[in-house]
């Protein structure tokens, strides 16, 4: 059950990156997209950036979430610590549940 109506999402939940490329202002990484992460943290909700960016109201508001992926699962070639890990702030509509 979802603890909050106004998120899809809750911390400890695995999400994937949607894996798409839109025309127009997007702000999740490439390098993220098709990667497995894990809500750290749910910053609020706030006005959609992509829309804003093109002179839009940014309606409808979007849930923006902190993603943490383990370093191993976004680069190939990565062969450092086994735990490491990077962040990056994520929008609802970008992610799904894994699995």
């Amino acid at each position: 059950m979802r603890e909050n109506k106004i998120f899809k999402f809750n911390v400890g939940d695995e999400v994937l990156v949607l894996d798409h490329d839109p025309p127009g202002h997007i702000r999740t990484p490439s390098y993220l997209r098709g990667k497995k992460g894990i809500i750290e943290f749910k910053h609020g909700i706030f006005r959609d950036p992509e829309k804003l960016a093109l002179g839009k109201p940014g309606l409808p508001k979007r849930a923006l979430y902190l993603v943490k992926f383990k370093q191993k699962d976004v680069w190939d070639s990565y062969n450092g610590p086994e735990n490491d890990t990077i962040a990056a702030d994520i929008y609802e509509h970008w992610l799904k549940l894994y699995n």
